[in-house]
């Protein structure tokens, strides 16, 4: 390390899957998801000023200029994930000077492998060694969660960014996000492989649905708390007490309160199964997965559901659901080896029979978390 030049870091930092547990991050439940080896590469250099930043994507032919004493959001989506983290870091830490920054990703944007918590804990991670701001790996989680609250207006929970961040080559992280605690579950599906199909479709509900939904879980939870004055989020609730108060919640706010509940159950057992080895079960997990998702939570779209659907009818596939926000992005397959390349086949033709759309495919491989290079 006695050469490394000071006034200039490089940083890797990836993307993420999510094995099950949608949608429960932001109601403090249970998640299991691992950093993959589809990263963005940032390297960054100090500039000798006290306040000037700019930043290039590779893809993007104008670069986004900062002041830092001037932070404001912008009209361009992506340059809010930048702007959030450097208003985030610079509050916090008036250390933070100017900088130039140079961006490439192999991230699919849009397919649900969280390309935008990787683009905010790169950036936060590569600031922190660049300019020796003290900030820990759990430090760069929450600043990056808060800069997609504050400038980019998702009201995301806590994992994708801890997955970028804490990732562990070859296995996946159990993490309860209402303690914070987490443990690294090993992650070895032979002969099976995990393969990412990319419906290459975003519906616009997305954004604007994925508060809502987080708005209805809350409604569902101040239901419940008049009868159980002690529960602070659905982590604490069960199907019993959801029953009971069921005559006092719209369908809509029953549904919702539903899944979180049983998804939270389903990474649980979805960690017991993968410490026995017991693929079929994990499968069969996801599986149901999908289906409180299309019916209970309402995120799927017609895409998704035709490549959950077609995936039942297809040897050596044991498990498929939609995976991320929804309305859009990927399905996450547990596929035998021997088998993925023919079902990728067939699924890509229907699929472009079907919607008139390619399909794109690619495998995803626990990876190790946001590193320096």
């Amino acid at each position: 390390m006695g050469d490394r030049d000071l006034n200039k870091v490089i940083v890797s930092s990836p993307g993420r899957i999510n094995i099950i547990g949608e949608h429960t991050d932001y109601n403090l439940g249970y998640v299991l998801p691992t950093s993959i080896d589809k990263r963005i590469r940032f390297t960054l250099k100090k500039n000798n000023t006290d306040t000037q930043c700019e930043i290039r994507s590779r893809g993007y032919e104008k670069a986004l200029v900062v002041d830092l004493k001037h932070i404001s959001p912008s009209n361009t989506q992506w340059e809010n994930y930048i702007l959030g983290v450097l208003y985030e870091i610079y509050k916090r830490n008036k250390e933070l000077k100017g900088f130039q920054c140079t961006i490439e990703s192999d991230l699919p944007v849009g397919s649900g492998v969280s390309s935008s918590a990787a683009l905010e804990c790169g950036l936060a991670f590569g600031l922190n060694e660049l300019f020796d701001l003290g900030l820990s790996k759990l430090d760069i989680v929450t600043l990056s969660r808060d800069a997609e609250h504050n400038y980019v207006g998702t009201k995301c929970g806590i994992m994708d960014q801890f997955a970028s961040v804490m990732g562990k080559k070859d296995h996946l992280i159990l993490l309860d996000c209402k303690s914070m605690d987490y443990t690294y579950v090993p992650f070895f599906i032979a002969p099976c492989k995990l393969v990412l199909l990319n419906s290459n479709v975003t519906h616009s509900l997305a954004d604007s649905e994925y508060n809502t939904r987080r708005n209805e879980c809350e409604e569902g939870v101040s239901i419940l708390q008049k009868k159980y004055p002690f529960i602070a989020s659905l982590r604490e609730v069960n199907l019993d007490m959801i029953e009971s108060c069921k005559m006092a919640m719209s369908l809509k706010v029953l549904n919702r309160c539903t899944y979180v509940v049983q998804e939270n159950e389903r990474v649980l057992d979805a960690v017991k199964a993968l410490e026995k080895g017991d693929l079929k079960t994990l499968g069969s997990l996801m599986y149901q997965t999908h289906e409180g998702l299309r019916n209970l939570y309402e995120v799927s779209c017609p895409e998704l559901d035709f490549l959950v659907d077609f995936s039942k009818n297809v040897d050596g596939v044991l498990g498929s659901r939609l995976m991320g926000g929804g309305f859009g992005g990927c399905t996450l397959n547990l596929v035998h080896e021997d088998m993925a390349d023919a079902f990728i086949l067939s699924v890509s033709e229907a699929y472009e029979k079907e919607f008139h759309i390619k399909l794109t495919s690619f495998e995803g491989l626990p990876d190790m978390g946001t590193t320096l290079l």
